[in-house]
């Protein structure tokens, strides 16, 4: 199983906690988030790691020469910011399997990527994203469905209950790369919304543990939680 991590986050609402780096590299408990979703991928077995790379890209490089994983490790690196969708082209387009993994650098939803695989493939979708059932929450759009199908993204607002794209996404690589995408897009904008009616996207539902590091609070709450998470 492959899995492409977007980790070229400037991580602008940390910066007055983590300093100027990427938001992957922000240091939980003394070692790097981006640590802790390695673990997480090497416990779901994959076996190919492919890092979408931008913002002070090095600082991630000099970190991975430094530690040794189970797992094969590439990297591909923005000359230039391209968006979501344009870090998620230029690392699929080094992918060698016809289904892939996309994570966030800077969120963590304990999905199981083998059975969310295993829906992804019987359904023969696009792309399947994996949800998750929120209460009171207004950081986060509404992903609506009809039964597995997505039929619509509804923009961030005040919800008392809705499921959330967990940013979690298994792609066909060749559907996508079908599309003729430019470089530079945004994965949510100009492909997710672009191209929900076409009915192609399944939403896997998924109760794990979900966490997005993207605000101080979040963050502050990731240290506690991997304590126990990752003892």
């Amino acid at each position: 199983m492959e899995c492409i991590i977007l980790a070229g986050g400037l991580g602008t609402r940390l910066q007055g906690v983590i300093g100027a780096q990427p938001k992957c590299m922000a240091p939980v408990n003394g070692k790097p988030f981006l640590a802790y979703l390695f673990e997480y991928l090497q416990k779901q077995r994959c076996t190919r790691v492919l890092l979408s790379l931008g913002y002070k890209h090095r600082v991630v490089i000099d970190w991975l020469e430094e530690e040794d994983w189970y797992f094969e490790l590439d990297y591909v690196v923005e000359t230039e910011p391209l968006g979501t969708g344009g870090g998620i082209l230029a690392a699929i387009e080094e992918a060698a399997t016809d289904n892939v993994v996309v994570l966030n650098g800077d969120t963590l939803f304990a999905v199981d990527l083998r059975e969310m695989m295993k829906f992804h493939v019987a359904k023969k979708a696009a792309t399947t994203l994996a949800l998750k059932e929120m209460v009171n929450f207004d950081r986060y759009g509404i992903v609506k469905t009809k039964g597995d199908i997505i039929t619509a993204f509804e923009e961030k607002k005040a919800a008392e209950t809705g499921k959330i794209n967990g940013g979690v996404y298994i792609i066909d690589r060749n559907a996508f790369l079908k599309k003729n995408l430019s470089d530079k897009f945004s994965f949510e904008k100009d492909y997710l919304e672009k191209y929900v009616k076409e009915g192609a996207f399944y939403g896997y539902n998924a109760s794990n543990y979900f966490i997005d590091i993207g605000v101080p609070e979040d963050y502050a709450q990731v240290q506690v939680d991997f304590k126990t998470m990752f003892p």
